[in-house]
C-alpha cells in the first residue's frame, strides 16, 4: 500500500513540475515624480499567464536597496488578477523622503546618481500547487534630479 502511495506522490510531483508557470520581469528603476519632500521611484512588472482563466496575484511585496542599506520597503496586498492567457502589467511605486536619500550622500558623489537593487516578490494563487512567489530582482543606477529641477520648475522630472 505505502509503495503505490509513493508512486502516486511522484506522478503527481512529476505533473506539476512540468506544468507551464507564469514568467515575469522587473523594468529598471525610474523616477516618476518629485516634490519639494519626495522623490516617487517607478518600476513595472510584466507578467505572462499562460492559463486559459485569471489567476488571482495574492499580493507583490518590494525592497529597495542601495549602498546596503534598505531604502524603502512595502506590500500591496491583493493587487488583482492575472488576465487569462495574456500579460499582465503592474505598477510599483515607492516614494523616497529626500532625507534619506541625503544619508546616502556617499554613494551619490559627484555625479548625483545613486547605485540601486530593486526586489520584488510576486505572490500568486496558482491552482492544485497553492501560493507561488516569482522572486524578480534589477539592479542599475539612477540619476537624481538637481536643485534647478526641483526649486526651477522642472516639475516631474525622470520617465514616465
Amino acid at each position: 500500500m505505502s509503495s503505490l502511495i509513493n508512486k502516486a506522490k511522484e506522478f503527481v510531483a512529476e505533473k506539476i513540475a512540468k506544468m507551464p508557470k507564469p514568467e515575469a520581469s522587473l523594468e529598471s528603476l525610474s523616477i516618476k515624480s518629485f516634490t519639494r519632500d519626495s522623490i516617487l521611484f517607478h518600476s513595472e512588472v510584466a507578467v505572462l499567464n499562460p492559463y486559459s482563466h485569471s489567476i488571482p496575484i495574492c499580493q507583490l511585496s518590494y525592497a529597495l536597496k542601495s549602498a546596503g542599506r534598505e531604502v524603502a520597503s512595502g506590500t500591496m496586498p491583493d493587487p488583482g488578477s492575472l488576465t487569462a492567457s495574456a500579460e499582465t502589467k503592474l505598477e510599483v511605486s515607492v516614494k523616497v523622503p529626500y532625507d534619506f536619500l541625503i544619508s546616502l550622500m556617499r554613494d551619490i558623489g559627484r555625479d548625483w546618481d545613486i547605485d540601486y537593487e530593486m526586489q520584488v516578490g510576486l505572490t500568486i494563487d496558482l491552482p492544485i500547487i497553492g501560493d507561488f512567489t516569482i522572486p524578480l530582482s534589477t539592479k542599475g543606477e539612477i540619476k537624481l534630479p538637481t536643485l534647478s529641477d526641483l526649486f526651477g520648475g522642472g516639475g516631474g522630472g525622470g520617465d514616465d
